[in-house]
């Protein structure tokens, strides 16, 4: 299977991913665009300008399309980047029906979206300068477009909820494992 974590900032989706991959030693792991593409030169405005998350989503959408192999984790997919860029201070600069018909391509090659939301009591402690506002529009944004599928994406989404233990159990009850 082809698996995407989501979800905002610092929810866990990384832990989940290592963790995963300790229970499915059978699946490579893909790193977020915002890593591989910080290793290739890219540098990032701090805090991330509208741009920033543009290239994020093209290095998403490229990961997905050149990526032809099954029994991947990847670490964020499409879907995230669309979330943080129609929540930005920018955001009327950004055309979500330009991108749409790519989307909806790069996510057909998904078998499984894990959301990962914010909890009521976080899993991961937020930095003192790191904007929790922006953090929950963007999870809000998120559910949105993967719970309620307004743009008709059809992929298929799990949300998994409690410790980290618990998580891994529901993904590997969804993959027919647990």
């Amino acid at each position: 299977m082809r698996i995407a974590m989501s979800g905002t900032h610092r929810v866990g989706k990384s832990t989940l991913i290592e963790d995963l991959g300790e229970e499915l030693p059978e699946y490579r792991s893909v790193d977020e665009p915002y890593h591989l593409l910080e290793e290739e030169g890219y540098a990032s405005a701090s805090p991330p300008c509208l741009e920033d998350f543009l290239e994020q989503l093209r290095r998403s959408l490229e990961l997905l399309e050149e990526e032809d192999t099954r029994n991947v984790l990847f670490d964020r997919c499409p879907l995230d980047f669309l979330g943080y860029l129609l929540t930005h201070e920018d955001s009327d600069a950004f055309d979500v029906e330009e991108w749409l018909t790519r989307i909806r391509s790069a996510l057909k090659t998904l078998d499984l979206v894990v959301f990962v939301p914010i909890e009521e009591r976080d899993r991961i402690r937020l930095p003192a300068h790191e904007d929790s506002q922006q953090r929950r529009e963007v999870d809000e944004k998120l559910a949105w477009l993967l719970l309620d599928d307004p743009y008709e994406l059809g992929v298929e989404v799990l949300s998994v909820h409690g410790s980290g233990d618990v998580r891994i159990a529901q993904v590997l009850k969804r993959l027919g494992r647990g």
